[in-house]
């Protein structure tokens, strides 16, 4: 059975420090930028060699079984860089060596972001985190909760939420909103119909504001509140970012966050000077690697296009070292917060 699977080649390891009570974002962001640096041997920074090389092992196993044509692991443990290695090719020619300092498309990771920004501006005073959505996108007054769904033919019956979603149930995957082309197979089947997308390769021209007020007016999967559903809860986030800064998610992150941290790889949309460094995506198809180019070329391009959509659940393109240096601040103030 032919299986198709996107390799990003990326591993990303740190080991933190105790976690910090009562942090403030305000003051965390404005603090002087940290500078991590390497150490010569891992045992200063109390880490084990012997152990480290184990991370070689996999990654060269993983190469020579075809799982991956390359990767770059990093670990930093309390400020020091204990490990930090290129493996491989970024291509299948085996002509482009990896390097430490490659952007990759860290999907996902943009929702921390996404989550510190909307803290930020809870600690702004810009709203509760129990205040219903609808206060500030009516769109998502009155939902409709899934009750039946037909999978011949995509058809469904609700019933009403017995509430309005919070803000608090979109940060915690509670709210009851699914997710686009990703989710569960109800979800992927109603947003197919309403041309909805996880939030990767939208065309120029599109916004995220636009799809925001879609998938208001489509049903819940459950009662909000009532469970954990892996949602568009965060894109639904970085939209209220923006009605809340009045700047868009770009500028936003670009003047409050990236800029303030020294996050200069960071992007939405990669400027022409650093498409270079962009690393290929590949897919597994009949247990051999190829390049995604032919097979996705909208996912395997968008960081280099000129695009209008933020998504805040998914968008950004950033290097290793970005990832874990100045989103470690990111990570402890959402989590304290």
């Amino acid at each position: 059975m032919k299986r198709n699977l996107l390799i990003f080649h990326l591993l990303l390891i740190t080991l933190y420090e105790p976690a910090f009570s009562q942090v403030n974002t305000a003051l965390l962001l404005s603090a002087p930028k940290q500078v991590i640096s390497p150490v010569s041997k891992p045992e200063l920074a109390g880490v084990n060699a012997e152990r480290l090389k184990r991370i070689d092992d996999n990654i060269n196993q993983w190469m020579s079984d075809g799982r991956l044509n390359g990767a770059v692991a990093l670990v930093i443990r309390n400020g020091k860089i204990v490990y930090n290695k290129a493996f491989g090719y970024d291509d299948i020619a085996k002509t482009k060596p990896l390097r430490t300092d490659n952007i990759y498309r860290i999907a996902s990771q943009s929702k921390a972001i996404t989550s510190a920004a909307i803290m930020m501006l809870y600690e702004e005073g810009k709203f509760l985190l129990d205040d219903p959505v609808s206060r500030y996108i009516p769109e998502f007054s009155k939902q409709q909760v899934l009750d039946k769904f037909n999978p011949a033919d995509s058809s469904y019956t609700t019933v009403p939420a017995k509430s309005d979603i919070t803000i608090r149930q979109l940060l915690t995957h509670t709210a009851g909103v699914g997710y686009p082309e990703i989710g569960t197979p109800e979800a992927k089947a109603i947003f197919s119909k309403s041309k909805l997308i996880a939030g990767l390769g939208a065309a120029e021209g599109r916004i995220l504001a636009d799809d925001v007020k879609v998938i208001a007016k489509l049903p819940l999967f459950h009662q909000p509140g009532e469970k954990y559903l892996y949602g568009w809860n965060i894109d639904v986030l970085g939209y209220l970012v923006e009605i809340f800064s009045g700047m868009s998610l770009d500028q936003f992150f670009k003047k409050r966050i990236f800029e303030p941290l020294g996050m200069n790889d960071t992007y939405f949309y990669l400027p022409e000077s650093k498409h270079s460094r962009l690393v290929n995506l590949f897919i597994e198809k009949d247990k051999k690697l190829v390049n995604s180019q032919d097979e996705v070329p909208l996912l395997a391009n968008y960081p280099k296009y000129k695009g209008t959509y933020y998504s805040g659940g998914a968008g950004l393109s950033s290097t290793a070292k970005m990832c874990i240096r100045d989103s470690r601040k990111i990570y402890v103030t959402v989590s304290s917060n």
